[in-house]
């Protein structure tokens, strides 16, 4: 039985295929569950992520990374991609984001983004409003709070809402990031209202962020699976676990 057992999962190794794919870092912590998921019904299909900043990757697909689908942070960048002949379909929404206020320490969010005008708070973390569509997000919405030219010399860039997360939990007072990235295990500590608020979306609008299938990659068939997956009930089940709104767009 053991033999049996073993044989069985050298064959499918040896048919197994791997698909890279980029994808926007705010994606970071539920494009693991997404993987998770999509295992379970392509055993024989491995997911390889690059995460990163959606500017960066896309420039890195203009100049021929070898991913097969994109997965990015708003649909700008994906249309781009289109409009250039690098995408094979034209982008789709698979989800819509979030922002959120996320302090370590306990603070007073019932004043909202007003209590970024606050003397305690010296360094307040943002992503690259050039290069990081939640970065585009955040300056929208400090815009239209009238607070933006006010906080500029305390904004600390990150180059991905990812990296924004990074300095928010260990080198500024408060950050704005993606609310996403709130709905890992690890963050359970942190309590929304105490260490957490979600941003007015009165002041910007929700973030349609896109997917698309890339040209010039091989096992095309594997790449059409995920994007199908990522677009299921399941797959938005998932995502609207993680802080994502996910109803029919």
């Amino acid at each position: 039985m053991k033999i049996f057992l073993i044989a069985s999962l050298l064959i499918a190794s040896l048919h197994a295929s791997t698909i890279t794919i980029a994808v926007a870092a705010n994606v970071s912590f539920a494009i693991e569950s997404l993987k998770t998921a999509f295992k379970k019904q392509y055993p024989q299909t491995n997911v390889r992520v690059i995460l990163g900043s959606s500017g960066k990757l896309t420039a890195q697909i203009s100049n021929g990374a070898p991913y097969g689908l994109f997965m990015s942070a708003n649909m700008a960048y994906p249309n781009a991609l289109y409009k250039q002949g690098v995408a094979t379909t034209k982008p789709v929404v698979y989800a819509k984001g979030a922002l959120a206020l996320l302090s370590v320490r306990e603070r007073d969010f019932s004043q909202g983004l007003a209590l970024l005008k606050n003397a305690n708070i010296h360094r307040i973390a943002i992503a690259n409003p050039h290069t990081a569509p939640y970065g585009k997000a955040a300056k929208e919405a400090l815009q239209n709070a009238r607070l933006y030219q006010k906080l500029l010399p305390k904004f600390v860039y990150g180059e991905s809402i990812a990296q924004t997360f990074s300095y928010t939990l260990r080198a500024t007072d408060i950050g704005i990031i993606a609310q996403s990235l709130l709905y890992s295990p690890k963050m359970a500590h942190f309590k929304q209202h105490k260490n957490w608020v979600s941003v007015d979306k009165k002041f910007y609008m929700p973030i349609k962020q896109g997917i698309v299938l890339l040209k010039n990659v091989p096992n095309k068939k594997e790449y059409q699976k995920f994007y199908d997956f990522v677009l299921s009930k399941k797959a938005k089940t998932i995502l609207h676990h993680y802080g994502y709104i996910t109803e029919v767009f």
